[in-house]
């Protein structure tokens, strides 16, 4: 069962959000918060599995409250659902640890692919905005990847995967892997590459 909480001001969201989760039989919505004030306290409280994270709001806004429910419980997986796709709202969730970006015009079944995919270790994008994330990404490419010392070939086999886009359960079906063993890929190259979340790791595969 994935435990959310919906992080949004708006009750007319939280309560779609709510109905759409809870007619899930593998979705539970553990909570509901209105600011990030009472996001970051229940997230300590509850612990959730996917905070699903509105970022404009009143008092402490979402791209603040990501940052410190990551602070605290790095594990947590914290999904943005808003809608502002730009830049300036964008670069700033993915900075604050943000593993997802997804926008609220999405169909519904967009949505609960993402909390799934969120829950599973992936990072679920609106398609508008993974195109403009590539788009960036190729046109400001400066060349190969920085050398990495102790990139195993699978490693970089995932790497190349991974800054295309795949899931993790795309890149076990490509490689003929379990999706554990592409978790473990992707956890060992962060750890080496220094890329806080996996949107980073795709960007540094870019060159970026």
């Amino acid at each position: 069962m994935i435990r959310v909480l919906l992080v949004d001001d708006q009750h007319l969201i939280r309560t779609g959000l709510r109905m759409l989760c809870e007619a899930q039989p593998d979705i539970e919505v553990v909570g509901e918060a209105n600011n990030g004030r009472d996001a970051i306290s229940l997230a300590a409280r509850l612990v959730p599995d996917v905070v699903v994270m509105d970022l404009r709001m009143p008092g402490v806004d979402g791209i603040s409250a990501t940052s410190r429910i990551l602070a605290d419980r790095p594990g947590t997986r914290v999904l943005v659902l808003t809608t502002f796709g730009d830049d300036d709202h964008l670069y700033p969730a993915l900075t604050a640890g943000a593993c997802g970006f997804l926008l609220k015009d999405a169909p519904p079944a967009e949505l609960l692919d993402g909390v799934r995919r969120a829950a599973a270790g992936d990072s679920p994008f609106s398609q508008e905005v993974l195109s403009r994330l590539v788009h960036r990404a190729t046109h400001a490419r400066t060349g190969a990847p920085p050398p990495v010392d102790g990139l195993t070939a699978r490693e970089r086999q995932v790497l190349e995967l991974v800054a295309e886009g795949l899931s993790n359960a795309e890149i076990a079906e490509r490689l003929h892997i379990g999706v554990t063993t592409v978790k473990t890929h992707i956890t060992s190259l962060m750890t080496k590459t220094g890329s806080p979340n996996r949107v980073r790791l795709a960007l540094f595969a870019h060159g970026v």
